[in-house]
Protein backbone atom coordinates (compact mmCIF):
# COMPACT_ATOMS: atom_id res chain seq x y z
CA UNK A 1 0.00 0.00 0.00
CA UNK A 2 1.32 3.10 -0.71
CA UNK A 3 1.74 5.58 2.02
CA UNK A 4 0.34 8.58 -0.32
CA UNK A 5 -2.31 9.01 -2.50
CA UNK A 6 -3.72 11.70 -4.55
CA UNK A 7 -7.48 10.93 -3.44
CA UNK A 8 -9.52 14.11 -3.85
CA UNK A 9 -10.78 16.40 -0.45
CA UNK A 10 -14.25 15.68 1.06
CA UNK A 11 -16.60 17.75 0.88
CA UNK A 12 -16.82 19.87 3.65
CA UNK A 13 -19.26 21.37 5.95
CA UNK A 14 -18.51 23.89 9.21
CA UNK A 15 -18.27 23.31 12.99
CA UNK A 16 -22.18 25.08 13.59
CA UNK A 17 -23.59 22.06 12.14
CA UNK A 18 -21.96 19.87 14.88
CA UNK A 19 -21.16 22.53 17.19
CA UNK A 20 -19.47 20.72 20.84
CA UNK A 21 -19.12 17.53 18.95
CA UNK A 22 -15.82 15.85 18.50
CA UNK A 23 -15.06 16.77 15.00
CA UNK A 24 -11.19 15.52 14.20
CA UNK A 25 -7.88 13.92 15.78
CA UNK A 26 -4.70 14.96 14.88
CA UNK A 27 -1.16 14.15 15.99
CA UNK A 28 1.65 16.94 16.70
CA UNK A 29 5.30 14.93 15.68
CA UNK A 30 8.28 16.00 14.80
CA UNK A 31 9.40 13.75 11.51
CA UNK A 32 5.93 14.01 9.42
CA UNK A 33 7.45 11.13 6.78
CA UNK A 34 9.02 9.15 9.75
CA UNK A 35 5.10 8.98 11.32
CA UNK A 36 3.46 8.75 8.16
CA UNK A 37 5.88 5.49 7.85
CA UNK A 38 5.02 3.93 10.87
CA UNK A 39 1.03 4.54 10.69
CA UNK A 40 0.58 3.48 7.60
CA UNK A 41 2.45 0.25 8.67
CA UNK A 42 0.37 -0.10 11.93
CA UNK A 43 -2.96 1.26 11.05
CA UNK A 44 -2.75 0.70 6.97
CA UNK A 45 -3.34 4.61 6.30
CA UNK A 46 -2.29 6.36 3.05
CA UNK A 47 -1.49 9.57 2.94
CA UNK A 48 -2.27 13.02 0.91
CA UNK A 49 -1.17 16.52 1.41
CA UNK A 50 -3.72 19.19 3.48
CA UNK A 51 -4.29 22.76 2.64
CA UNK A 52 -2.71 23.99 5.88
CA UNK A 53 0.92 23.13 4.10
CA UNK A 54 3.84 21.10 3.49
CA UNK A 55 4.27 20.17 7.12
CA UNK A 56 0.73 18.79 7.49
CA UNK A 57 -0.98 15.52 6.10
CA UNK A 58 -3.78 13.78 5.87
CA UNK A 59 -4.50 10.23 6.99
CA UNK A 60 -6.66 7.67 5.08
CA UNK A 61 -8.32 4.62 5.28
CA UNK A 62 -10.03 2.87 2.54
CA UNK A 63 -10.14 6.69 0.76
CA UNK A 64 -11.32 8.26 4.03
CA UNK A 65 -10.05 11.24 6.07
CA UNK A 66 -9.19 9.39 9.27
CA UNK A 67 -6.78 11.90 11.17
CA UNK A 68 -4.22 14.89 10.39
CA UNK A 69 -0.42 14.69 11.23
CA UNK A 70 1.47 17.71 11.22
CA UNK A 71 5.32 17.84 11.90
CA UNK A 72 4.91 21.13 14.57
CA UNK A 73 5.89 19.36 17.79
CA UNK A 74 9.22 21.78 17.26
CA UNK A 75 7.67 24.65 15.85
CA UNK A 76 4.93 25.01 18.52
CA UNK A 77 7.09 23.97 21.54
CA UNK A 78 4.81 21.26 22.19
CA UNK A 79 4.80 17.75 23.08
CA UNK A 80 3.99 14.67 20.44
CA UNK A 81 1.05 13.82 21.12
CA UNK A 82 -2.69 13.10 19.18
CA UNK A 83 -5.48 15.68 20.54
CA UNK A 84 -8.91 15.19 19.50
CA UNK A 85 -10.45 18.82 18.03
CA UNK A 86 -14.25 20.09 19.45
CA UNK A 87 -16.44 22.14 16.74
CA UNK A 88 -16.78 25.75 18.07
CA UNK A 89 -19.07 28.63 16.70
CA UNK A 90 -16.90 31.01 17.71
CA UNK A 91 -12.88 30.11 18.53
CA UNK A 92 -12.41 33.65 20.51
CA UNK A 93 -15.57 33.25 22.86
CA UNK A 94 -14.27 29.58 23.41
CA UNK A 95 -11.16 29.94 24.20
CA UNK A 96 -12.31 32.78 26.83
CA UNK A 97 -14.47 30.33 28.50
CA UNK A 98 -11.51 27.84 29.14
CA UNK A 99 -9.35 30.49 30.93
CA UNK A 100 -12.77 31.50 32.45
CA UNK A 101 -13.07 28.32 34.25
CA UNK A 102 -9.61 27.57 34.93
CA UNK A 103 -8.61 26.07 31.88
CA UNK A 104 -5.19 27.11 29.80
CA UNK A 105 -4.99 27.93 26.43
CA UNK A 106 -1.17 26.72 25.14
CA UNK A 107 -1.75 27.78 21.15
CA UNK A 108 -3.56 29.98 19.74
CA UNK A 109 -6.67 31.04 18.47
CA UNK A 110 -4.59 30.82 15.49
CA UNK A 111 -6.03 31.38 11.95
CA UNK A 112 -5.43 29.19 8.78
CA UNK A 113 -7.10 28.79 5.45
CA UNK A 114 -10.03 26.52 6.72
CA UNK A 115 -10.73 28.21 10.00
CA UNK A 116 -9.50 29.36 13.16
CA UNK A 117 -8.15 26.62 16.25
CA UNK A 118 -7.05 27.06 19.20
CA UNK A 119 -4.93 24.19 21.60
CA UNK A 120 -5.83 23.79 25.19
CA UNK A 121 -5.88 21.91 28.74
CA UNK A 122 -8.93 21.65 31.13
CA UNK A 123 -8.63 21.95 34.37
CA UNK A 124 -6.60 18.76 34.96
CA UNK A 125 -3.87 18.98 32.28
CA UNK A 126 -5.79 16.50 29.63
CA UNK A 127 -5.19 18.40 26.74
CA UNK A 128 -7.93 19.14 23.51
CA UNK A 129 -8.01 21.17 20.83
CA UNK A 130 -10.82 23.76 19.44
CA UNK A 131 -12.23 24.35 15.90
CA UNK A 132 -14.32 26.99 14.40
CA UNK A 133 -14.56 26.61 10.42
CA UNK A 134 -14.44 23.81 7.96
CA UNK A 135 -14.89 20.15 8.63
CA UNK A 136 -14.83 17.01 6.55
CA UNK A 137 -17.90 15.84 5.91
CA UNK A 138 -16.68 12.40 4.46
CA UNK A 139 -15.15 11.86 7.85
CA UNK A 140 -18.12 10.83 9.77
CA UNK A 141 -16.48 8.41 11.98
CA UNK A 142 -18.97 8.92 14.70
CA UNK A 143 -21.99 8.05 12.89
CA UNK A 144 -20.29 3.91 11.08
CA UNK A 145 -21.27 1.29 12.67
CA UNK A 146 -17.28 0.54 11.95
CA UNK A 147 -15.94 3.42 13.79
CA UNK A 148 -12.02 4.44 12.60
CA UNK A 149 -11.93 6.28 15.41
CA UNK A 150 -13.30 7.52 18.53
CA UNK A 151 -12.06 9.48 21.57
CA UNK A 152 -12.17 8.71 25.69
CA UNK A 153 -11.48 11.19 28.19
CA UNK A 154 -9.53 9.64 31.02
CA UNK A 155 -9.89 12.02 34.09
CA UNK A 156 -10.19 12.56 37.60
CA UNK A 157 -13.82 12.77 38.15
CA UNK A 158 -15.74 12.56 35.37
CA UNK A 159 -18.58 14.77 36.41
CA UNK A 160 -16.55 17.49 37.25
CA UNK A 161 -15.39 17.06 33.74
CA UNK A 162 -18.73 17.06 31.80
CA UNK A 163 -19.32 20.49 33.56
CA UNK A 164 -15.94 22.18 32.62
CA UNK A 165 -16.54 20.63 29.11
CA UNK A 166 -20.62 21.10 29.02
CA UNK A 167 -19.84 24.91 29.88
CA UNK A 168 -17.08 25.51 27.15
CA UNK A 169 -18.41 23.64 24.23
CA UNK A 170 -22.40 24.19 24.68
CA UNK A 171 -23.16 20.63 25.89
CA UNK A 172 -26.61 20.03 27.33
CA UNK A 173 -27.15 23.80 26.44
CA UNK A 174 -31.01 22.64 25.90
CA UNK A 175 -30.26 24.78 21.89
CA UNK A 176 -31.00 22.55 19.11
CA UNK A 177 -28.75 20.31 17.72
CA UNK A 178 -26.73 20.84 21.22
CA UNK A 179 -24.58 17.13 22.16
CA UNK A 180 -26.44 15.69 25.61
CA UNK A 181 -24.29 14.07 28.52
CA UNK A 182 -25.73 10.73 30.07
CA UNK A 183 -24.49 8.35 33.12
CA UNK A 184 -23.91 5.03 31.63
CA UNK A 185 -21.66 1.79 32.10
CA UNK A 186 -20.15 3.93 35.18
CA UNK A 187 -19.05 6.65 32.44
CA UNK A 188 -20.26 10.12 31.04
CA UNK A 189 -21.24 9.44 27.62
CA UNK A 190 -21.39 12.34 24.88
CA UNK A 191 -24.14 11.80 22.81
CA UNK A 192 -25.92 13.51 19.56
CA UNK A 193 -28.61 12.20 17.25
CA UNK A 194 -28.39 8.80 19.18
CA UNK A 195 -24.94 8.51 18.73
CA UNK A 196 -22.13 8.20 21.53
CA UNK A 197 -19.50 10.77 20.25
CA UNK A 198 -17.56 10.26 23.39
CA UNK A 199 -16.95 8.45 26.69
CA UNK A 200 -15.32 10.25 29.99
CA UNK A 201 -14.31 8.10 32.85
CA UNK A 202 -12.79 8.50 36.20
CA UNK A 203 -10.20 7.47 38.06
CA UNK A 204 -6.60 8.96 36.55
CA UNK A 205 -4.06 10.48 38.60
CA UNK A 206 -2.70 13.82 38.11
CA UNK A 207 0.24 13.19 39.49
CA UNK A 208 0.95 9.81 38.24
CA UNK A 209 4.59 8.67 36.80
CA UNK A 210 2.91 6.65 33.94
CA UNK A 211 1.54 8.74 31.55
CA UNK A 212 -0.91 6.34 30.53
CA UNK A 213 -3.20 6.90 34.09
CA UNK A 214 -2.84 10.75 34.03
CA UNK A 215 -5.95 13.12 32.95
CA UNK A 216 -5.68 12.94 28.90
CA UNK A 217 -7.71 12.17 26.03
CA UNK A 218 -7.17 8.95 24.85
CA UNK A 219 -7.46 8.61 20.92
CA UNK A 220 -8.62 4.88 20.03
CA UNK A 221 -8.58 3.84 16.47
CA UNK A 222 -9.81 0.38 15.44
CA UNK A 223 -7.83 -2.13 13.24
CA UNK A 224 -9.05 -5.67 11.92
CA UNK A 225 -6.27 -7.53 14.63
CA UNK A 226 -5.31 -5.69 17.71
CA UNK A 227 -2.31 -8.04 18.08
CA UNK A 228 -0.97 -7.98 14.77
CA UNK A 229 -1.28 -4.11 14.62
CA UNK A 230 0.98 -4.13 18.49
CA UNK A 231 3.90 -6.18 16.67
CA UNK A 232 3.95 -4.17 13.52
CA UNK A 233 3.80 -1.31 16.00
CA UNK A 234 6.53 -2.72 18.19
CA UNK A 235 8.77 -3.94 15.39
CA UNK A 236 9.22 -0.40 13.96
CA UNK A 237 10.10 1.41 17.34
CA UNK A 238 6.62 1.53 18.82
CA UNK A 239 6.20 0.29 22.67
CA UNK A 240 3.53 -1.58 24.52
CA UNK A 241 2.06 0.71 27.50
CA UNK A 242 -1.00 -0.95 28.60
CA UNK A 243 -3.01 -3.95 27.33
CA UNK A 244 -7.04 -3.95 28.65
CA UNK A 245 -9.73 -5.83 28.28
CA UNK A 246 -13.55 -3.31 28.56
CA UNK A 247 -16.70 -3.87 27.58
CA UNK A 248 -15.95 -3.03 23.88
CA UNK A 249 -13.04 -5.61 23.53
CA UNK A 250 -9.30 -6.00 23.85
CA UNK A 251 -7.16 -2.37 23.85
CA UNK A 252 -3.43 -1.78 23.66
CA UNK A 253 -2.31 1.79 24.37
CA UNK A 254 1.12 2.21 22.32
CA UNK A 255 3.64 4.81 22.08
CA UNK A 256 5.22 5.66 18.53
CA UNK A 257 8.70 6.15 17.79
CA UNK A 258 8.31 9.83 19.11
CA UNK A 259 6.47 9.91 22.07
CA UNK A 260 2.81 9.77 20.89
CA UNK A 261 0.31 7.41 22.89
CA UNK A 262 -2.45 6.11 20.59
CA UNK A 263 -4.66 3.07 21.77
CA UNK A 264 -5.89 0.35 19.04
CA UNK A 265 -9.44 -1.61 19.44
CA UNK A 266 -10.69 -4.18 17.25
CA UNK A 267 -12.83 -3.60 13.88
CA UNK A 268 -15.90 -4.90 14.35
CA UNK A 269 -19.58 -3.99 14.13
CA UNK A 270 -20.18 -4.89 17.64
CA UNK A 271 -17.19 -2.92 18.55
CA UNK A 272 -18.69 -0.04 16.67
CA UNK A 273 -22.43 -0.37 17.83
CA UNK A 274 -21.00 -0.38 20.93
CA UNK A 275 -18.92 2.75 20.79
CA UNK A 276 -21.78 4.84 19.18
CA UNK A 277 -25.08 3.67 20.10
CA UNK A 278 -26.96 1.86 22.71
Amino acid sequence: MDKKTTAHPAPTTTSDAVNGAPCWVSLMTRDLEDAQEFYSAVLGWNFRPARLGDEFSIALLHGRPVAGIGALAHALQVAVAWTPYFAVSNADEAASRIRERSGTIAVGPMTFSAGRGALAADRDGAVFGIWEGELFAGWGTWEDDEVPAWVRLRTRDAFEAAIFYGEVLGWASGKAGSCEVEYQDEEVHLRCGGHVLARLSSGALEAAADPTIRPRWQVIFTVPDVDEAAKVAVKLGGTIMEEQTTSLGEEITLRDPEGGLFTIAPRSADVGQGALRT
